[in-house]
C-alpha cells in the first residue's frame, strides 16, 4: 500500500530507506520542541503548552506535505521569525503575545489565498535556473554554519564578528567525534550514516557531560494548550503597526519557504526539465496550512525546514519521508524527555555534512555568464552572511534583475521578477 501511495518503485527508493530519512530529518530538527517553547515563553506565554502547540503544529503541516505533496519535506515553527514574534513585535513593540498571534493568523489566511490563486507558486516557477542551483550551495553553507555553531566549533567574537571555539571543550569533541564517524560511514556507503552518528553521538556526549539523561520516567502525558489556545486579539487589526507586523511575517516566511523547496529539491534532483519543483502549490498549502492552525494551536509561523535536506541526504524522494518525519513529532508528545535529551553537538555534524553535500549544484551554475553568476554568488553567501535564506533569494533577485536590466538584456527578466525587485526594495525602506 505504501509502496502504490507513494510510487517508491517508480522513485527507485524503499520502505526502509524512506523511514530511516524522516527519521534523520526528525532527529535534525527535534531541537526546535526545546528552543521555540524557550523563545516564545520569554512573551510571558505558557511554555508547556507551547511544546505541545510546536509538536502538534509540525505534525498538521507535515502531514499535509507527507499525503497532499508527497515531498520529502518536513514543517515546523521556523526559526527567526519566532525570536520575530518575541523580542521585536511583543518585548520591543510592546504588544501583547495575543497580537503577535493574530498577525500570524492573518498571515495564515492571506498564504492560503496567494496559494489558491497560484501567486506563490508564480513566484517559485520564475526564479531562473541558476539561481535556483546557488539557493541550494546557499542553504548548504547556512546549515553547515548552523552546525558549526550547535558543535562550538564557531563562536561570537566582538572582534571579528565570529571565530573559531574552544576546540578542547567537551561540546567540540563530541561534535568532532559523530564528525569523523559520521563521514566514515558515509565514506563506506552505509545506509542510516546520519542518523547512526547522531544516535553515537548523543551516547558519547554521556560521560562527557553533554547528554543528559532524563530523570524520571521518558513517558508523559502531552501538556494541556488551553492557557494559549484560539487566543487572538482583532481590536488592532487595522493598525499600522499591524501591517508591518504582517508585512515581515509574509515576507520573511515566503522566501524561507520557496528558497528550501527550490534549494532542496535541487539538491534531490527533483526539479523537472524546467526547474520547476514538483507539486509545489500542494507544498506550498502546506506551510499555510500550518501556519494558520498552528496560530491557533498557540504558536508563531510555520515553515518548510532547511534540515530537511538531511533526509534527502539519506535518500529520501517521497512523502513517505515527511509522513514518517510527522509520526516522530507525534511520538514526541508522549517521549518529550527522550527526544530533548539529544544535545546540538550530537546533530551538527549531520547539518554540517549535508551542507557539503548541498555544494554540488554550484557544478550546474554557468559561471562564463557574469550576469548569471554575480547574482550566484551573491544569492549562494549572503544566505550564512546575513543569517537568513530569504536574504539570500533577494540579493541574488535584485543583483540578477539589475545585472540584466543595465546589460541591455532586458528579455532575460521576466515581468515577475520586476515586481519582485520592486517588493524587495520597498521592504528596505519600510
Amino acid at each position: 500500500m505504501l509502496k502504490k501511495f507513494f510510487n517508491l518503485d517508480k522513485n527507485k527508493t524503499s520502505v526502509k530507506t524512506e523511514v530511516v530519512a524522516g527519521i534523520t530529518t526528525f532527529m535534525t530538527m527535534a531541537y526546535i520542541l526545546a528552543v521555540n517553547p524557550n523563545i516564545l515563553s520569554e512573551t510571558g506565554m505558557d511554555k508547556n503548552a507551547l511544546f505541545t502547540a510546536t509538536a502538534l503544529s509540525a505534525v498538521v503541516a507535515t502531514l499535509v506535505m507527507a499525503l497532499w505533496a508527497k515531498l520529502p519535506f518536513a514543517l515546523a515553527p521556523g526559526m527567526g521569525l519566532n525570536a520575530f514574534f518575541a523580542f521585536t513585535v511583543v518585548l520591543g513593540m510592546g504588544y501583547s503575545w495575543e497580537f503577535a498571534l493574530t498577525a500570524v493568523f492573518l498571515e495564515g489566511i492571506i498564504f492560503l489565498l496567494l496559494t489558491l490563486f497560484n501567486i506563490r507558486e508564480i513566484i517559485v516557477n520564475a526564479i531562473p535556473i541558476n539561481l535556483k542551483h546557488a539557493i541550494s550551495a546557499g542553504i548548504g553553507l547556512f546549515i553547515a554554519f548552523i552546525g558549526m555553531q550547535n558543535a562550538g566549533l564557531i563562536v561570537n567574537n566582538d572582534s571579528v564578528l565570529v571565530g573559531l571555539g574552544d576546540m578542547g571543550s567537551p561540546t567540540v569533541l563530541v561534535a568532532a567525534i559523530g564528525l569523523i564517524l559520521t563521514g566514515v560511514l558515509l565514506a563506506l556507503k552505509v545506509r542510516g550514516a546520519l542518523l547512526i552518528g547522531i544516535f553515537v553521538a548523543t551516547l558519547v556526549g554521556i560521560p562527557m557531560g553533554i547528554t543528559i539523561w532524563p530523570e524520571g520516567s521518558v513517558l508523559s502525558a502531552p501538556p494541556s494548550l488551553e492557557p494559549i489556545f484560539f487566543k487572538f486579539d482583532f481590536s488592532q487589526i487595522f493598525t499600522l503597526d499591524m501591517l508591518i507586523v504582517l508585512f515581515t511575517f509574509l515576507f520573511v516566511d515566503m522566501f524561507d519557504t520557496v528558497g528550501t523547496l527550490v534549494g532542496v529539491s535541487s539538491k534531490a534532483n527533483m526539479l523537472d526539465k524546467e526547474g520547476r519543483v514538483p507539486r509545489v502549490k500542494q507544498a506550498l498549502f502546506a506551510d499555510a496550512i500550518g501556519t494558520t492552525v498552528g496560530s491557533i494551536l498557540g504558536t508563531s509561523t510555520v515553515t518548510t525546514y532547511v534540515e530537511s535536506a538531511s533526509g534527502v541526504a539519506e535518500g529520501g524522494k517521497t512523502g513517505l519521508t515527511s509522513l514518517t518525519t510527522a509520526g516522530m513529532f507525534f511520538l514526541a508528545l508522549f517521549l518529550a524527555p527522550l527526544f530533548l535529551m539529544v544535545p546540538g553537538a550530537a546533530t551538527a555534524p549531520a547539518l554540517i555534512l549535508v551542507g557539503s553535500f548541498m555544494l554540488s549544484p554550484v557544478l550546474k551554475i554557468n559561471f562564463d555568464d557574469y550576469t548569471e553568476s554575480i547574482p550566484a554568488f551573491l544569492t549562494i553567501v549572503m544566505m550564512p552572511f546575513a543569517y537568513s535564506i530569504a536574504e539570500g533569494v533577494v540579493f541574488g533577485i535584485l543583483s540578477f534583475v539589475f545585472l540584466k536590466a543595465l546589460s541591455g538584456r532586458l528579455k532575460d527578466v521576466s515581468i515577475v521578477m520586476w515586481v519582485l525587485a520592486v517588493l524587495f526594495i520597498a521592504n528596505f525602506f519600510l
